[in-house]
């Protein structure tokens, strides 16, 4: 399990590398660049193909440790993402992180800690039965159209958390095809696995986890859908393990309610994490005609609102009788 975890975390800290390296070439291209003049311009970033890059070691490193560790192991450690994306915003980028953020962040992982050691997950098989697939492909399938189509109805904070929910068991499911499609390329070699249905249904899922991820993004605040997607995820591969792969937890029910309430503990943790963490990276350094600007600092807006406005200038011309002229209008609260 060990070497699972391992794995497990360095494809978080990967993919976290990912985010920032490929939000960062984004984000500094010229505004004239849209389109595939942008696409063009990005592809001679060396930040955005180091992106690239770390994005596909995110998949390899993932797919080791599916393939040496179980489902309800490996999922669940991934959400250290946010944690290693806190840490490198702060040292890479050079944000301010507030104490709430990082106090979050240490009870994630803590939380995560106790639901490992005491679940004591255990068990599974490598290779599923089409009567084990079957009513979970099935399930899975419904479950994802049925909150697709739920998605496209009401206000944006509900559809950002419903699309969030599909893309999170579509990524769940995908986790499980990965695992499937290592298993079968180590037993049979690289045609076997072209031969076997597991690296088809993987790029599919990986397609309509990307286009529902992107619309739970789109639709609604970051500040929902983020801590579904981080949430869901792990759950949803929890019980396709159990299902498909038949790993199974401990039966002490006082481990089982320990276990239970550490990842409610977690749960919370990352809502927290979401909640208290910079919004945009793009404001952690201002320009210089910025910084020079009265009432302009350049900090991150951690609350989604607009920054303070600039005061007025502290010397007013006096009028001839010696007082100050009216004061201009009050600005809007930030």
């Amino acid at each position: 399990m060990a070497l699972a975890i391992l794995f497990a975390a360095a494809s978080a800290f990967s993919n976290a590398i990912s985010l920032i390296a490929q939000h960062l070439a984004s984000v500094t291209a010229p505004r004239r660049e849209k389109g595939w003049r942008l696409a063009r311009y990005l592809l001679r970033q060396p930040l955005w193909l180091l992106g690239q890059g770390t994005a596909v070691a995110t998949f390899g490193f993932q797919a080791v440790a599916l393939h040496f560790g179980l489902l309800s192991v490996v999922q669940p450690v991934l959400i250290t993402e946010l944690v290693f994306v806190l840490v490198l915003r702060r040292l890479w980028i050079g944000e301010h992180v507030a104490g709430a953020a990082w106090m979050a962040a240490g009870v994630a992982c803590a939380a995560l800690a106790v639901f490992l050691s005491t679940a004591e997950p255990t068990g599974g098989t490598a290779s599923p039965s089409a009567g084990d697939w079957l009513p979970a492909l099935i399930v899975s399938a419904a479950a994802v159209a049925v909150l697709s189509v739920v998605a496209l109805r009401g206000s944006p904070v509900r559809r950002a958390a419903v699309m969030a929910v599909a893309a999170a068991l579509t990524w769940a499911l995908m986790a499980t095809f990965i695992k499937t499609a290592t298993q079968t390329l180590a037993a049979s070699g690289f045609v076997g696995m072209l031969l076997n249905w597991s690296p088809y249904a993987l790029a599919a899922t990986a397609a309509a986890g990307t286009l529902l991820e992107q619309s739970a993004l789109h639709v609604g605040p970051l500040s929902v859908s983020e801590p579904v997607l981080v949430v869901i995820n792990p759950l949803a591969s929890i019980g396709l393990s159990v299902w498909v792969f038949d790993e199974h937890f401990t039966a002490s029910p006082a481990k089982v309610a320990v276990a239970f309430t550490a990842f409610a503990v977690m749960t919370g943790a990352v809502i927290e994490l979401s909640r208290a963490a910079p919004r945009d990276i793009r404001a952690a350094r201002p320009s210089a005609r910025a910084a020079a600007q009265p009432g302009v600092t350049g900090r991150s807006d951690w609350a989604g609102t607009d920054p303070a406005p600039p005061r007025p200038p502290a010397r007013q011309r006096r009028t001839r009788g010696g007082s100050p002229p009216a004061p201009p209008g009050t600005h809007r609260s930030a």
